[in-house]
């Protein structure tokens, strides 16, 4: 995990106290290794960490009974996959890199028996791993490749499955080897995952798959929480140019049923957003298990600018964030060409780092096409010119802090093409500014009418609607106090400490005893079980008596402890310090 996410789930612990925590981490790449650790609170017990960028070893060799148990779990896969296609279909929706705001067509994805036979195999494979020592061998194995052939020439196999040729099958063993990674961890015993009282996925796909296993082996409450959606993010990565229809159909039906299997056996699933829990709804997920838990922003680092009076220049347009194709500077240069012929004075302030090298060769052909379209001004012949577009970075002397480059424009616009929850957006509403946005992700849903909305990719409409506010100052402070408001009532850390402590009470108070809590002295710890344990329904089971110093535990890693509300274990995903 990294950036936004990994400084969410940093103040959802921390806001935690009363609970006690486990970390598993899971790190996508060495540079997430690299990128160090943040500080862990005191209530932090443990933290255990997997890189899944790495194969590792091969493990033991199978004998003859393994090698069976093996072929029937990956051939039923491999057999799930090819019956059915993905979420979609093989391209996925969203895949031509368009707004993509409405939801996939999920037909099929939750169908009983198919999901029965989807998690059946995947579990096959997890007990598989328990008893074995590991799956990564076998996985990457010529048997795995011949048998997902099998399974792609049976009749009723799709048309692209059919086709598959032995490059295509090898790219989807190892994708599949990739993604299937945390079965093979030691994380799901007695001393793991499997004594926490509520595992935290903080995210869906491959990276909540800890929390299905600690539910499998030890029938401990999952929690899901998505501030974007996995299936979304592989639709738009898997484009035709990326793999061809054999990969795309095969990973798409993969990835459609892991998101249909994950949302079934949460007992609770928080998405960010309308937009991503339309996505959820879809897939499967049942609307009674969803609860809406926006992201929570610091507002105390933009309370200075957001309560003081505007003292911006009334003709400078902003745009912060990221630089990288998804935020369509492109466009957002041209409807700055329009903004111009309506009013010359204006000025647009680009600050933002790129994003990885695609970004650095994205932002660097935004300054050229910025060059060209806006020649350097001048007084006379003899003064020096100067580009009304600025290029900057936070940290700079015009934008010292994210706050500064915020407070130095009088309307910040986004022009994205491809959003989740913009987290921009909701930072210039508690910086009291005016905004132009496009019509993408969750942005209507944070704007809610307190500032402007048009198409993506129509430099015309977003110039006019920038003209709108930049030649009426009353509306623009107008529509920035009441953003401010919204995003005080919405988007701060508070709001979304609150509602994750509600749900994880909600949760673990459904929950069966599984154990007697016992404190330092041997005796039983008072107020460790929740009231509605005792009262005989579907919530209660038989109880095991186990020495232990604290209660629940938490699913994000970190073993119980004595206190009077259940602590919860919480599975990190990809990379999370």
């Amino acid at each position: 995990m990294s950036g936004d996410a990994r400084l969410w789930c940093d103040r959802l612990v921390r806001g935690l106290g009363q609970h006690e925590f486990d970390l598993y981490a899971l790190s996508r790449s060495r540079r997430q290794e690299d990128e160090g650790w943040l500080p862990l609170p005191p209530h932090v017990s443990r933290v255990r960490t997997a890189p899944l960028w790495t194969a590792g070893q091969d493990g033991p060799a199978y004998g003859r009974r393994a090698r069976r148990r093996f072929a029937e779990s990956y051939g039923e896969l491999a057999a799930v996959l090819c019956a059915v296609p993905g979420v979609g279909g093989p391209a996925g929706p969203g895949s031509d890199g368009a707004q993509d705001t409405d939801a996939p067509d999920g037909s099929g994805v939750g169908s009983g028996r198919m999901a029965d036979r989807f998690g059946s195999a995947l579990y096959g494979l997890a007990e598989l791993a328990r008893d074995e020592g590991g799956l990564a061998g076998a996985l990457r194995s010529d048997s795995a490749v011949r048998t997902l052939e099998r399974a792609c020439r049976t009749p009723g196999a799709p048309a692209a499955a059919r086709a598959a040729r032995v490059p295509d099958l090898l790219a989807v063993a190892a994708h599949l080897e990739r993604a299937l990674r945390p079965l093979s961890l030691d994380w799901y015993g007695d001393d793991g995952l499997g004594a926490a009282d509520l595992c935290h996925a903080t995210a869906g796909g491959p990276a909540a798959l800890p929390g299905l296993l600690a539910r499998h082996f030890g029938d401990v409450p999952l929690l899901v929480t998505e501030y974007g959606v996995p299936l979304r993010a592989h639709y738009l990565a898997a484009g035709p140019d990326a793999a061809g229809p054999a990969v795309r159909t095969l990973l798409a039906a993969f990835h459609g049923r892991l998101a249909a299997e994950v949302y079934g056996r949460a007992a609770i699933i928080t998405p960010g957003n309308a937009h991503t829990r339309r996505w959820q709804e879809r897939c499967g997920a049942d609307r009674s298990r969803i609860r809406t838990v926006h992201p929570g922003l610091e507002a105390g680092r933009f309370t200075e600018v957001g309560e003081a009076p505007d003292r911006a220049d009334p003709d400078t347009l902003v745009w912060v964030g990221r630089a990288e194709p998804a935020k369509d500077l492109v466009s957002l240069l041209h409807a700055f060409a329009e903004v111009r012929k309506e009013e010359p004075k204006a000025r647009l302030r680009v600050v933002g780092a790129p994003s990885g090298p695609e970004g650095r060769a994205y932002l660097g052909h935004c300054k050229a096409l910025a060059a060209q379209l806006f020649p350097d001004e001048a007084d006379g012949v003899h003064a020096v010119g100067d580009n009304p577009v600025a290029f900057e970075e936070i940290g700079g002397p015009e934008a010292p802090t994210l706050a500064d480059a915020y407070a130095s424009g009088s309307v910040v616009v986004l022009s994205s093409v491809v959003e989740g929850f913009p987290v921009g957006l909701a930072e210039a509403m508690l910086c009291a500014r005016a905004t132009v946005s496009t019509d993408v992700g969750a942005v209507v849903e944070v704007i809610g009418g307190t500032g402007l909305v048009v198409p993506p990719r129509n430099p015309r409409a977003l110039a006019e609607a920038c003209v709108a506010l930049l030649r009426d100052p009353e509306r623009r402070e107008r529509l920035g106090a009441a953003a401010r408001a919204r995003a005080l009532e919405l988007f701060t850390v508070e709001q979304n400490i609150a509602a994750f402590h509600s749900i994880y009470l909600e949760i673990v108070s459904h929950c069966p005893v599984r154990r007697v809590v016992l404190d330092e002295a041997g005796e039983p710890l008072p107020f460790a079980a929740p009231a509605e344990a005792h009262v005989p329904g579907r919530w209660t089971g038989p109880t095991t008596r186990v020495a232990s110093r604290g209660g629940p535990g938490w699913a994000l890693g970190v073993p119980p402890r004595p206190a009077p509300v259940p602590a919860t274990p919480v599975t990190a995903p990809e990379g999370a310090r």
